[in-house]
């Protein structure tokens, strides 16, 4: 399977799609928001600002999440310039990039940026604010940008995915991701193949970036033990082992995948930008959301609300694997488990971290 073909949200306008079933990565994002205000903050501080300030949003999907962390950078960046000038004085013009894989639904993208032109100028009068926005498709963890040429760089719930599947993961046959107990092999495996990007990527972000640039990265991760499963995994496991036994899916298919997700320690963290040397690490900050963390408005159980959320970011490599035509069926019976999962215990928490990096 070629990963990059496969890698993306659940576009378009169905009742699956990642744009409303998104609402736990918006709820990360409100959680890390006072690390970003602080980037922004010392960014302006340290190295004042040029008259086009240029933003990269890597992993930015197709929904309303990344042109509200947009907006936001930009309405913080004007309230500092206007405490620190005691003017309204700030950058002329911003450039804003939007980064994704080929594959990511831009379109509806395209369909949400006359609202957002309209709610960026509707600011009291004000004078108004050139925003210039680009989408960039390509991978991450390859060049993206001119050598030196970023003012701040935002990517949230994107580095939870690896660039490729890993190596070494014929051990894990009837999991698709790290479980308790598992292998040695299958933790190496996947711990090899993150230190490897993670490297990758910030190495690239150094020479895209200005000498004191921010970036603030925000992903699932801070896990307490190796072995530490995220049970929705486990769970979408167990939902493909009934169904090779009923003879649905194949299991050679099976044991023949892993997702491509890895959710980093604190440790490892710290250590591969410290290994890597490009950058220092001002901020590094763990956090929990609920299961079911929604828009306040939904009437579903937990269940259908962490299935929906599921499916809107697996299914386009799910299906790649195991073939459309069953997709309604997995996901149908991967919300009867974890209803009975809800019934029997506590769901625990996602763990998240955000970090904020500085380029030396």
């Amino acid at each position: 399977m070629a990963l990059y073909d496969t890698l993306h949200m659940n576009g378009g306008d169905g009742g699956t799609r990642y744009t409303t079933n998104s609402f736990p990565q918006k709820t990360g994002i409100s959680k890390s928001k006072h690390v970003l205000d602080e980037a922004i903050k010392d960014t302006i501080t340290d190295n004042g600002f040029r008259k086009c300030f240029k933003i990269a949003d890597l992993g930015c999907s197709s929904g309303t999440n990344s042109l509200f962390v947009i907006s936001h950078i930009i309405e913080q960046i004007e309230e500092i310039c206007k405490e620190k000038n005691g003017s309204s004085h700030s950058p002329n013009e911003y450039q804003v990039f939007l980064n994704d894989l080929h594959g990511n639904d831009f379109n509806t993208l395209f369909n949400l940026l006359p609202n957002f032109y309209d709610t960026l100028n509707n600011d009291n009068n004000q004078s108004k604010k050139l925003c210039f926005i680009s989408v960039l498709p390509g991978s991450f963890y390859g060049r993206l940008f001119p050598s030196n040429s970023l003012d701040f760089v935002h990517s949230s719930y994107s580095l939870t995915w690896l660039s490729q599947f890993p190596e070494g993961l014929e051990s894990n046959k009837e999991n698709i991701h790290i479980t308790k107990g598992c292998p040695s092999e299958v933790l190496e495996a996947y711990k090899k193949q993150h230190h490897r990007d993670f490297s990758t990527f910030l190495s690239l972000r150094a020479e895209e970036m200005v000498t004191g640039a921010r970036m603030v990265l925000t992903f699932v991760g801070g896990r307490l033990a190796d072995d530490e499963e995220y049970v929705q995994f486990t769970i979408l496991a167990n939902t493909l082992v009934d169904m090779v036994a009923e003879g649905v899916i194949k299991e050679a298919d099976l044991h023949s995948f892993n997702l491509p997700i890895y959710t980093p320690s604190k440790e490892e963290v710290e250590g591969i930008v410290r290994s890597e040397g490009s950058f220092n690490l001002e901020k590094l900050e763990r956090f929990l959301i609920p299961w079911d963390a929604n828009d306040g408005n939904s009437n579903a159980t937990t269940a259908e609300i962490v299935a929906n959320f599921t499916r809107a970011f697996t299914e386009p490599i799910m299906a790649a694997q195991f073939g459309s035509s069953i997709m309604d069926e997995m996901y149908e019976r991967f919300g009867h488990k974890l209803g009975e999962l809800q019934s029997s215990t506590d769901a625990p928490p996602f763990s998240n971290m955000v970090i904020s990096l500085c380029k030396k």
